[in-house]
């Protein structure tokens, strides 16, 4: 794609990188067949391309952004399937970052845009919270239906109130014994949605890790991964979190060492492994960021590198649903069922399982038609499946397919660690 840059605008290293991007894609259009809004609503500005000049035209002319790129732009899940599809290699999930953010700071949404989008940033990536969100939602179920009358926020509200989960996470499970002899030392991102959420998945990783002689080192100081927040496009907000996740982690390197990073929310683990890349223009934070992305590993990249024997077999038949950030961010695809069949599991794979389910982060409160279509869409294949479970690897994902569904959806790492001898995961015997 040729383009037309001012010098004075590639002084600014985002836009020269962006530039860079833009310049690679050929127009070919193969991404328009993979991208899940596209596929919903067949509009061109709704599909990669479309929007790539969008961002272009933006950007290029140094313009405030307009609502019709607003709209767009926000419809666009960045589930990354366009860059898996992409031949060229155009990287997609940098450059709609880069728009989000020139968005956040030269466009001024409605107010009920703007009052929706600052409680989310206000309330999900504290943990805390985030728990005191979750029990507002439990009162506020019974009018859900109300609330949703409610003019213009009045669907995202009853969006959020839906996708709490109707009962409480149960506590946290007491640490683990490490079996002898010690053979590692990693850190495991607590994250922010998933321990109000679901504790019992990062209990099931410590679980598994010290039977097989792994220390779960504590990271005082550790919070979100700032990908709630990065894309929403409040760039301060979100590098604030990376920087303090970088000190947290450089702190234990450099005292006694990891050999890794161990992440148990694949949307986590892919801006994570980019920390490198986002903090690349920081002077003090640009090699520490670069150790820690080098060091990142969802957790069942670091199972596969670990010598364990399931203790029982489960002839369980799991529905596999790769989220987006696993297979199109972190470009793990096979892994994942390879261990649950080494764990004794029968696999099945989703038809269709390139296209998102419709969590995307925040996406399934700010676009919740959108979000339930992808989300019925992606049920209806699964349900075809008649699977007993349906195993993932992202507490987004869990969070959005359990509204639609009451198959039980269990995290990769739960069904591993039962059958070495952990305890069953809700719902399953």
């Amino acid at each position: 794609m040729q383009t037309n840059f001012t010098l004075a605008a590639l002084a600014d290293p985002q836009m020269r990188d962006s530039e860079k991007i833009l310049r690679t894609c050929v127009h070919c259009g193969f991404c328009t067949a993979t991208c899940p809004t596209y596929l919903l609503l067949g509009d061109e500005l709704d599909s990669p391309r479309g929007r790539i000049y969008l961002i272009k035209d933006m950007l290029e002319g140094g313009k405030p952004a307009t609502a019709q790129v607003v709209r767009h732009i926000d419809r666009c899940l960045s589930c990354l399937s366009c860059m898996t599809t992409c031949p060229s290699g155009v990287h997609y999930m940098h450059l709609v970052d880069h728009a989000r953010a020139h968005i956040e700071s030269t466009f001024t949404r409605a107010w009920h845009d703007r009052l929706i989008r600052a409680v989310l940033a206000f309330v999900l990536p504290y943990p805390k919270r985030f728990e005191l969100a979750l029990l507002a939602a439990a009162v506020g179920r019974p009018f859900a239906p109300a609330i949703r009358l409610i003019p213009q926020i009045g669907p995202r509200l009853a969006a959020m109130i839906t996708l709490a989960p109707k009962r409480g996470a149960a506590p946290p499970a007491e640490a683990p014994i490490v079996a002898s002899p010690k053979r590692g030392r990693v850190v495991i991102l607590e994250g922010c949605a998933q321990p109000p959420l679901k504790p019992s998945i990062n209990a099931a990783a410590k679980r598994f890790l010290a039977r097989c002689g792994v220390e779960v080192a504590p990271a005082p100081g550790e919070g979100c991964c700032g990908a709630l927040v990065h894309h929403m496009g409040r760039e301060e907000q979100a590098l604030d979190f990376v920087r303090a996740n970088v000190d947290a982690w450089t702190g234990l390197i450099d005292d006694g060492g990891l050999d890794a990073i161990v992440i148990t929310a694949s949307g986590c683990g892919t801006t994570v492994k980019d920390y490198g890349c986002m903090l690349r223009e920081d002077a003090a934070y640009a090699a520490k960021a670069a150790r820690v992305s080098a060091l990142a590993k969802d957790i069942t990249e670091y199972v596969a590198t670990l010598d364990w024997t399931p203790s029982s077999v489960r002839k369980l038949t799991l529905a596999y649903h790769s989220a987006c950030s696993m297979q199109h961010g972190q470009k793990i695809t096979e892994l994942p069922k390879t261990l649950l069949r080494k764990a004794g599991f029968i696999v099945k794979d989703v038809p269709e399982g390139h296209i998102c389910c419709g969590s995307a982060g925040v996406y399934n409160i700010m676009q919740p038609e959108l979000a339930a279509k992808l989300r019925d869409r992606k049920l209806g294949h699964i349900a075809r499946l008649k699977p007993q479970a349906i195993a993932t690897g992202n507490i987004g994902c869990m969070t959005q397919l359990a509204v639609g569904t009451a198959t039980p959806i269990v995290h990769t790492i739960e069904l591993i660690d039962w059958a070495c001898g952990g305890p069953a995961p809700a719902g399953l015997t």
